[in-house]
């Protein structure tokens, strides 16, 4: 059952953690270190280097499934990165290997079903482990390209976006094969139990993880994509204005109408049925806009269309 509270800046560090002892493991993960006394969640965020918006963000849908409308827009791709990273190492060099040596502790490694065991938890592992250095090999070296403002041609994050396999499967088999049929044993029974727990945790965790990746990072690169796309074009407009100068011979408001006409992809003879004139007239006034403005493709036009405000960026497609 998830803790209806929504957490905001002004709250106390502490209270959250005290409210929400599994956030201990998240702190790290932020980069966020214990001894932050009674200052609020701001203030931690700020003297360590976090974007408070984006922590609360991901503390509040951890815990509630709480996400705010203009979170992609608000959202610091970097905090998101990093604290993705983070997870991925605790993950891959902590907690499966941790787990593994609990199980092995465990485990008489005579018993044919406790190898058997030892194997699935094996499997299990390694297809997190594919899963997690594949985005680290792919997905966040891209991210990384996108925030120094490289265009990535037709990639994209969904590109790279792979839904998460049913990993928990095996897990799930792993925990009821130790649940249902290993033999009683005091000594082992206690241990086990142990195991059990962390492995309902993980999966807990991991599940999580998936989630925060899906619901906020994901969306959050989209969004930063657009931006790249609209930064593009404006890096297009502003070298349209230095390389094309006005020399006076500005367009008639016919040849303007012709334009619009044109960036809304008409033919010849729909713009001369649209404006009431001749086909030949369309020609000739075409001829006239590319002598004038020295542009010869669509696209140019659209740029010089947008800079002159003949048509609203948001009503062309990019």
């Amino acid at each position: 059952m998830r803790n209806q509270k929504m957490y905001e800046a002004d709250d106390k560090m502490i209270s959250l953690i005290a409210d929400n002892y599994n956030l201990l493991e998240s702190l790290g993960r932020f980069g966020i270190n214990l001894g932050f006394g009674d200052k609020t969640v701001k203030e931690v965020c700020e003297d360590q280097g976090v974007d408070t918006y984006t922590f609360l963000a991901v503390v509040n849908y951890s815990i509630n499934g709480y996400r705010h409308s203009d979170d992609n827009r608000r959202m610091s791709v970097p905090t998101l990165l990093h604290y993705l990273k983070a997870s991925h190492e605790y993950y891959l060099d902590f907690q499966l290997p941790d787990i593994r040596q609990e199980l092995k502790e465990a485990l008489d490694e005579e018993d044919n079903l406790a190898r058997l065991i030892m194997k699935l938890y094996d499997s299990y592992a390694h297809e997190i482990r594919v899963h997690m250095k594949y985005e680290e090999l792919n997905v966040f070296p891209y991210v990384d390209r996108q925030l120094k403002g490289e265009m990535i041609g037709d990639e994209d994050i969904d590109t790279f976006s792979k839904h998460h396999t049913q990993i928990t499967q095996k897990l799930r088999e792993l925990k009821n094969i130790i649940i249902k049929y290993l033999p009683s044993d005091t000594k082992r029974n206690n241990k086990l139990t142990r195991v059990l727990y962390d492995l309902y945790k993980n999966e807990e965790w991991l599940g999580q993880h998936a989630e925060v990746e899906d619901n906020i990072f994901v969306p959050a690169i989209r969004q930063l994509e657009r931006q790249q796309k609209q930064n593009d074009v404006s890096v297009k407009i502003s070298k349209m204005i230095s390389q094309n100068p006005d020399n006076g011979d500005a367009l008639s408001d016919r040849e303007k109408d012709v334009v619009v006409s044109l960036v809304q992809g008409m033919t010849n003879k729909e713009i001369a049925d649209h404006l009431c004139i001749s086909v030949n007239t369309v020609i000739t006034h075409r001829r006239n806009i590319a002598r004038k403005l020295q542009i010869h493709s669509p696209a140019g036009l659209t740029i010089y269309a947008i800079v002159n405000n003949l048509v609203d960026i948001s009503s062309v497609k990019l």
